[in-house]
């Protein structure tokens, strides 16, 4: 299993950078006035430099496809619960996510920031854990009716 997590792990890095990517392009999109803003202006001005933050931001987000591609593996433990593959992988996001979303600036630095982000957070995981059970209990009826 252990080698199972590093092989996910590696494969998230690229993973992870990608969608930072794409998550900065569409912010930019949206917020950004037509302007390209890869990263938030407060970690620019923390790093002292676009490319700086940009780098960070970057290792950041591959660090997190890490932390989730290795995390993954919980959900191929068939001994375990759903119960606790969800909170095992519900844990490791988390204490993955809220650190870096704090260093990379993508939360307001207070308590505030914190507790909204890890709202923010909860309410995604929650609605992408029940859309992906919602599928996979269409699909195994499905089977089932076929062996029946």
């Amino acid at each position: 299993m252990k080698k199972e997590a590093l092989l996910r792990g590696l494969l998230g890095v690229p993973l992870g950078i990608a969608l930072g990517h794409i998550i900065s392009l569409l912010a930019s999109l949206g917020l950004a006035g037509g302007e390209f803003s890869p990263c938030v202006p407060s970690l620019v001005q923390a790093m002292g430099s676009e490319v700086a933050a940009v780098a960070l931001q970057t290792g950041l987000s591959g660090l997190l496809g890490a932390a989730f591609g290795a995390g993954s593996v919980v959900w191929s433990l068939d001994h375990w619960s759903l119960v606790k593959q969800t909170g095992v992988y519900f844990l490791i996001g988390s204490l993955a996510m809220l650190p870096i979303a704090y260093l990379a600036h993508w939360m307001e630095h207070s308590l505030r920031g914190i507790l909204g982000y890890f709202l923010i957070y909860l309410a995604i995981f929650a609605g992408i854990w029940a859309i992906q059970y919602l599928t996979w209990r269409r699909r195994i009826g499905k089977l089932n009716q076929k062996l029946e």
